[in-house]
């Protein structure tokens, strides 16, 4: 079988701390459609936080994915073939992380997977973000999106998209993408 060669998309998950309880199979499902559709996945693995159900539903479902870390990196045995790149500083990883990826993919999790989403978006091109608004995690950003930015950013749906569910995530990653040519 030859590897997707569809975009490499970042995706910020963390199966660590409050949050959904349903994001292990959450994260499951994403891995499973993005492989299906030939997307590449990067995750950016930082403090021992790495999403697990993403990368092996993923891998298990055909699909390429790579993982960019901090020098804490320890994967479990069953990941030992996924390409790791390790950068010990967290800026030069975000910023390597923004020129590899077209989009970026928030996943509902913790804080720390959406503050490094906000890191990489920040560090490079301005690139497009879909969020997965599932059980309303990112609402408050949905709303401030409508109020603020609809009215004050010409263009803002072609940086900024909610999805309710992992298909439409995957549909407008793809609209995303086809926006920034």
């Amino acid at each position: 079988m030859t590897a997707p060669s569809g975009p490499m998309i970042g995706i910020f998950a963390s199966d660590r701390g409050p949050g959904d309880p349903e994001r292990a199979n959450l994260m499951g499902e994403v891995g499973r459609v993005f492989a299906r559709r030939g997307g590449r996945i990067l995750c950016l693995v930082e403090h021992g936080i790495v999403p697990v159900p993403l990368i092996t539903a993923a891998r298990t479902a055909g699909g390429t994915v790579e993982v960019l870390a901090d020098e804490e990196i320890a994967l479990p045995p069953a990941l030992s073939d996924v390409k790791v790149t390790v950068l010990p500083e967290r800026r030069e990883r975000l910023q390597h992380l923004a020129g590899e990826v077209s989009a970026l993919v928030g996943l509902p999790g913790s804080l720390a997977s959406v503050s490094a989403l906000f890191g990489a978006w920040a560090s490079g091109p301005q690139l497009p973000v879909v969020l997965l608004n599932r059980n309303r995690a990112f609402e408050v950003i949905r709303g401030f999106a409508a109020d603020v930015l609809a009215v004050s950013v010409p263009g803002h749906d072609r940086h900024l998209q909610f999805a309710d569910t992992v298909e439409d995530l995957w549909n407008k990653v793809v609209w995303v993408g086809e926006q920034r040519r």
